[in-house]
């Protein structure tokens, strides 16, 4: 039996460029969200949704001064994530916790309660949106896959038709997730798309891709593989490859471009909304 592929990534920090691409967006997201809102306390749950290294989306956050807390059902995914924690020298709160349908914090515990492309993954997602909203005192953030992206139809129905057997689609309907969180009471003050650099999103590295779809070719494969072709975020959290940041977001025209949200939406990676439960 094959394991998960999280496993090899609590040692194996090399994601690919695509995953470090959208750890920066989201990075530079995060960081805006602070300069407009007061947040102290941030509830990550669950922590497993983006490829590559699992647990390290909220790592910004605690660099910026917040308590963050981490929820995962795995145990044994959590214990790697806090050792990982540890080597950036960051604290987090760790909770082993496998029904993401009642989570066990009070009303209110968090200033903000997000999930980055996790939902599908869970039996019941509506349930885990009801305690985001929850355990939330202020805001509320969710993003999921965009299905309208090359890159996601590629993968859907060419490249990795398994993949699609093992989640819940509904849960990349935004309007689906809206609907459920303004039941809630939440108040959508802000929703866009994030992670929309000038590749497909087809969360596999580019050899394998090429693979797939039975294209051959040496310069390509060594293009794409080797020491050459190694990008890993915790290379630059660590201090290793402090210009990574400058050489990833040179792609990031489109994300930064001045454009309405919903024009994006044709190449973007993913979409989010962000939610306001004082309001």
């Amino acid at each position: 039996m094959n394991e998960p592929v999280w496993k090899r990534y609590l040692t194996d920090y090399n994601e690919g460029l695509g995953v470090v691409y959208e750890r920066f967006v989201l990075n530079e997201y995060l960081d805006k969200l602070l300069a407009r809102h007061d947040v102290k306390t941030v509830l990550e749950a669950p922590l497993y949704g983006m490829a590559g290294v699992s647990g390290i989306n909220s790592v910004r956050l605690a660099q910026q001064g917040c308590a963050v807390t981490l929820v995962d059902s795995h145990a044994e995914r959590l214990e790697g994530v806090a050792r990982i924690w540890g080597e950036l020298g960051l604290s987090a709160t760790f909770v082993h916790h496998e029904d993401m349908g009642r989570l066990p914090f009070p009303d209110g515990s968090f200033d903000l309660a997000w999930e980055w492309a996790g939902l599908w993954y869970l039996p019941d997602a509506e349930a885990l949106l009801q305690e985001l909203v929850r355990t939330s005192r202020k805001l509320v953030f969710v993003a999921m896959p965009n299905r309208l992206q090359v890159g996601y139809l590629l993968r859907k129905v060419l490249i990795d038709r398994d993949f699609f057997k093992t989640v819940d689609e509904r849960w990349v309907d935004m309007g689906r997730i809206k609907g459920v969180l303004r039941e809630e009471g939440l108040r959508i003050v802000e929703e866009g798309v994030l992670d929309v650099p000038p590749w497909p999103d087809t969360v596999m590295p580019a050899a394998e891709v090429l693979q797939r779809l039975g294209i051959k070719s040496k310069r390509l494969d060594e293009k794409f593989s080797g020491d050459s072709w190694q990008w890993s975020t915790m290379d630059y959290y660590l201090g290793k490859r402090p210009e990574l940041h400058a050489q990833v977001m040179r792609y990031a025209v489109l994300d930064r471009a001045p454009l309405p949200w919903w024009i994006k939406a044709v190449w973007a990676h993913h979409r989010y909304m962000l939610g306001d439960k004082q309001q």
